[in-house]
């Protein structure tokens, strides 16, 4: 058993081509493809087969409520982030809303006063018809906003 080390490379070279060529002939046998391009009818019937086992032993009733019960904690969670966002999205109009009606009450106030304290118009007809002149400004700015 004295082999050279010639003899070891050819030995190792040998056997990868016999592996090359084995996982060839298996990768051919073994492609599916090819087997139902050569045999169409006898995968035809290996398909309507398999599909009346799988119809019969009652396995998507079972994936569909597997399913159910998976999406409902989803949802629910889902559902209450949504209503956390939507929370603080009304809390956020609500005082953006507020700050702007109480401007707009300031400016009202501010020009009553002034109207008021100027004592131009001394009768309440006068006083009434330039109060509603004056105030039809913010009233104008708020339409426009």
């Amino acid at each position: 058993m004295a082999e050279t080390t010639d003899d070891v490379r050819r030995d190792i070279e040998m056997t990868r081509e016999r592996m090359s060529n084995t996982f060839a002939q298996l990768e051919q046998k073994l492609n599916v493809m090819e087997m139902v391009k050569s045999n169409p009818w006898p995968a035809l019937a290996l398909a309507v087969g398999a599909g009346v086992l799988l119809s019969g032993s009652g396995s998507d009733v079972k994936a569909a409520a597997a399913t159910v019960a998976a999406t409902k904690g989803a949802s629910s969670k889902l559902s209450e982030a949504l209503d956390d966002v939507v929370a603080s999205l009304m809390s956020g109009v609500h005082g953006a809303i507020e700050t702007r009606v109480e401007g707009w009450v300031g400016e009202l106030k501010d020009v009553i006063g002034t109207a008021q304290k100027s004592g131009q118009r001394s009768s309440s007809s006068a006083m009434s018809s330039s109060t509603v002149t004056d105030t039809q400004s913010p009233l104008t700015s708020m339409r426009a906003d």
